[in-house]
């Protein structure tokens, strides 16, 4: 099998061109935001208190790397982190005005770029194409899981 072939390479490339078209349509719109950046910022909108543990694990993020996303947040004033009242140890993000103005802003276009990631597939295709990453990462999930 020609490893151009196998399904890992073509999903590494698929990934590669999804954040591709993600970065160039949010900095046309003007934004400074990485598909990472936004999972998060969609994390902490939808799950007021989230710690960063809870972000991780919400975005599929490795635990280690996203106290460095949430860093770059910070810097940009888009999130704010407080002491947990439940768990002192443990720091609640939440996003700045700021952040949620960006959020509601370049929202749009992140919603409409999501056909050019599959624009070569019809829509009943994409639509199949979802379908079936969505059992594939499930599948792959519970299998990584029992490990």
């Amino acid at each position: 099998m020609n490893v151009y072939y196998m399904p890992g390479h073509l999903i590494r490339r698929l990934n590669q061109m999804s954040t591709q078209v993600f970065s160039h349509h949010v900095q046309v719109a003007g934004y400074d935001l990485t598909p990472v950046q936004f999972a998060a910022m969609d994390a902490v909108r939808a799950n007021p208190g989230l710690d960063q543990a809870g972000i991780a694990a919400l975005i599929a993020y490795d635990r280690a790397t996203i106290g460095g996303v949430i860093d770059r947040l910070e810097q940009k004033g888009l999130v704010t982190r407080s002491i947990s009242k439940r768990d002192r140890r443990a720091r609640e993000v939440a996003l700045s005005d700021m952040g949620h103005k960006v959020y509601q802003d370049v929202l749009p276009t992140i919603v409409r770029v999501q056909g050019e990631i599959l624009e070569g597939l019809t829509d009943d295709e994409q639509k199949q194409f979802l379908r079936l990453a969505e059992k594939a990462l499930r599948s792959a999930s519970n299998s990584y899981s029992k490990t």
